[in-house]
């Protein structure tokens, strides 16, 4: 098994997914400009800028994760020709790092966020906030799926490594 490819047939898949973080910011912002534009009533004039806010931070996020992936699979062929074993390695723990990460942020953080942004619909009756709430948890859905895929394949990508490196001594 080519660990390189492996890498970066891993690496080209993050590259894949991150636009959708950029997709669903260009998304939010349009629903912004449309609260804006079309927006009459108070609750549709409340949404204007927690979706303006959540467009530019998945953009953000997006944006920021293609760059670094993208980096990253020159980095991938610089490290493993530099010495094969010590880039498994160092790929072990980032990924073990990354996926605990994933289950303390993904996995708890995000869904203790939808609840309490639930709760403040519920409990809040201003249009402001609720407007502020189900923009959260808009956005923290579309975090959840789009990780939870990325967990997926680093979880994979994680368990490669360590065959590798087990088959290595």
């Amino acid at each position: 098994m080519d660990i390189l490819k492996t890498a970066t047939d891993w690496a080209k898949a993050e590259l894949f997914s991150t636009p959708f973080f950029i997709l669903f910011g260009f998304l939010f912002i349009a629903a912004s400009v449309g609260f804006w534009q079309l927006g009459k009533t108070d609750l549709a004039r409340a949404y204007i800028i927690p979706t303006l806010v959540a467009g530019i931070l998945l953009l953000t996020i997006g944006l920021g994760l293609f760059f670094t992936n993208k980096s990253r699979i020159t980095e991938f062929e610089t490290a493993y020709n530099k010495d094969a074993s010590a880039f498994v390695a160092s790929e072990i723990v980032r990924t073990k790092s990354t996926l605990k990460e994933y289950k303390t942020v993904v996995f708890k953080a995000i869904p203790i966020i939808i609840i309490v942004a639930a709760l403040m619909i519920i409990f809040i009756s201003s249009p402001t906030w609720r407007a502020i709430s189900i923009t959260t948890i808009a956005m923290m859905i579309v975090i959840l799926l789009i990780d939870g895929a990325a967990y997926a394949r680093i979880d994979t990508y994680q368990k490669q490594l360590e065959l590798i490196a087990k088959n290595e001594k």
